[in-house]
């Protein structure tokens, strides 16, 4: 499959006109699934080092668990719920048909959004092939160097963690040089890595904008608070509007009145078919 160019002009940003106000979502302070949020997040803190992300880097970069068709892992996500997530608790394959409505309907010409929509947390898969909610699901963030203080729970989940007390990643670059580009920050393993991978692995006929949104969707402290620029570097920059513009849908969509997914699936397997055919490798 060959990868197709979009327009470069970024989009506009701005929240889609059926959101509600932005307050009533990723509320860490309080909230009926608070402890639950909190103890993924405490785990995920604790055990995310370089070395961790190393070994799941490879253990999962072949691509060689089982293979399946995009319908078929978006089925397994019936079965799950993320637990990291104080706004939902239902599962993750409604959020999947409402962030790629969500899109369908701003950006009308450009199928190819509304597949990243459905495709992007297809990766929590993990949970399903035995791994802890605390290596897939949650927001991302670089390891091998100082955590920024936007990282979720951050000044009170690290201090189990090793690599907090090793002096080479304590820094505010660690392991990095300066704007040296996302494409070589080590993050911390999840479903956004993962799915990137897959995706790459089986030349998903998407363009580069895909991929990137898709990798780095869950990278809060970066697109949504302004941290960890010193890494990024122009091409970071040029693909930052359209990670936003993905957020808008992830985040503002989620409603408690869920698709009707019968009725949505023809039209997004006809979607598959033209852009990741078939049974993938996953």
């Amino acid at each position: 499959m060959s990868s197709q160019r979009v327009e470069s002009k970024p989009p506009e940003e701005r929240p889609p006109s059926t959101a509600e106000p932005q307050h009533q979502y990723r509320n860490y302070t309080e909230g009926k699934l608070l402890e639950r949020v909190y103890n993924t997040y405490r785990l995920m803190h604790t055990h995310q080092t370089v070395d961790f992300v190393r070994k799941k880097c490879a253990q999962y970069g072949p691509c060689s668990q089982r293979r399946m068709s995009v319908m078929e892992v978006l089925a397994l996500l019936d079965e799950l719920v993320d637990e990291s997530d104080p706004d939902v608790d239902f599962p993750n394959s409604f959020h999947a048909y409402q962030t790629a409505e969500g899109i369908r309907k701003a950006h009308p010409d450009k199928d190819w959004f509304h597949l990243v929509g459905l495709l992007h947390d297809l990766g929590k898969v993990l949970v399903l092939f035995g791994e802890p909610q605390w290596a897939v699901v949650g927001d991302t963030f670089p390891v091998g160097c100082k955590v920024q203080k936007s990282v979720v729970f951050g000044d009170s989940t690290f201090h189990d963690n090793p690599d907090s007390k090793d002096p080479r990643y304590s820094t505010e670059y660690g392991m990095y040089q300066p704007h040296c580009g996302l494409e070589n920050v080590l993050m911390s393993w999840g479903h956004d890595e993962y799915m990137y991978r897959v995706m790459k692995f089986n030349g998903f006929a998407l363009p580069k904008e895909a991929f990137y949104m898709v990798r780095f969707h869950s990278f809060y402290p970066w697109h949504a608070h302004g941290d960890y620029l010193h890494l990024c570097n122009e091409e970071d920059l040029r693909m930052l509007p359209w990670v936003r513009e993905l957020n808008k849908f992830d985040l503002y969509t989620k409603q408690e009145e869920l698709p009707d997914v019968q009725q949505l699936r023809s039209y997004y397997q006809g979607l598959i078919d033209k852009y990741c055919p078939g049974e993938l490798c996953w």
